[in-house]
C-alpha cells in the first residue's frame, strides 16, 4: 500500500476532527493519546465511548447483540461527534466498513489510516482478550487475511496513511501532526 501524503487530501477538513482508522493493533488508541498531548485537542476512543454508554464491553455487545447492532451504535456515536469541536477520534477497526461512516468522517474532518504488518499486529494484541474478531484466531495468517479483506475500505476512506511499524506512539503522532501541518 502506498502511503498517502498531505498532497493527496481531496475531501478532508483540516480544521475538523482527526479520525484515526486502521486494523486493530495498529496503534490508534496510543497515537490518539500522544496527539492529544501534542495538539491540545480532546480525544475520544469510539469503542470506549460506546461501551460506556451501553454499560458493557464491545465483546459482550458482539456476543449478546451481534456485530450489526454494534455497528449501528458505532454509526450513531460518530454522528454525535461530527460537527463538534476539533477532537481526535480513535475508531474501531471496522468503523470504515459502513459507507455512511466514511462519508461522515470525510465530510467533517481528516481521516488518517494507521497501518502495520500482520506480525506487528499479532505482537501488539496477542495477550488481549478484548478483540472479539480474533478470539480463537490469534495467528499471523488469520490477521493478514482479515487485513487484506479490509484494505480496500481503509484505502478508500483515508486522506493520509502512516505506517506504525517500529515506531513509538509519540513518533507516529509527531508524523501525523507534521503531515497535517498542525
Amino acid at each position: 500500500m502506498r502511503d498517502k501524503t498531505p498532497a493527496d487530501h481531496r475531501t478532508s477538513r483540516p480544521d475538523g476532527p482527526i479520525f484515526l482508522i486502521g486494523f486493530m493493533g495498529t496503534g490508534k488508541t496510543s497515537t490518539s493519546g500522544e496527539l492529544k498531548d501534542l495538539l491540545g485537542f480532546d480525544e475520544i476512543d469510539l469503542d470506549e465511548a460506546i461501551a460506556s454508554r451501553y454499560g458493557m464491553s464491545i465483546a459482550e455487545m458482539f456476543e449478546r447483540d451481534g456485530e450489526d447492532a454494534f455497528r449501528e451504535r458505532e454509526s450513531a456515536m460518530l454522528k454525535e461527534i461530527a460537527g463538534g469541536e476539533p477532537v481526535i477520534v480513535s475508531c474501531g477497526g471496522g468503523c470504515v466498513l459502513r459507507e455512511e461512516n466514511v462519508s461522515l468522517m470525510k465530510g467533517c474532518g481528516t481521516v488518517v489510516l494507521l497501518t502495520a504488518e500482520p506480525e506487528t499486529v499479532l505482537a501488539r494484541v496477542k495477550h488481549r482478550t478484548t478483540r472479539p474478531l480474533l478470539n480463537g484466531h490469534m495467528n499471523v495468517e488469520y490477521i493478514a487475511d482479515l487485513m487484506e479483506q479490509r484494505r480496500p475500505a481503509y484505502e478508500k476512506a483515508c486522506d493520509l496513511t502512516i505506517c506504525t511499524d517500529q515506531k513509538t506512539p509519540r513518533q507516529v503522532a509527531e508524523e501525523v501532526s507534521a503531515a497535517l501541518g498542525r
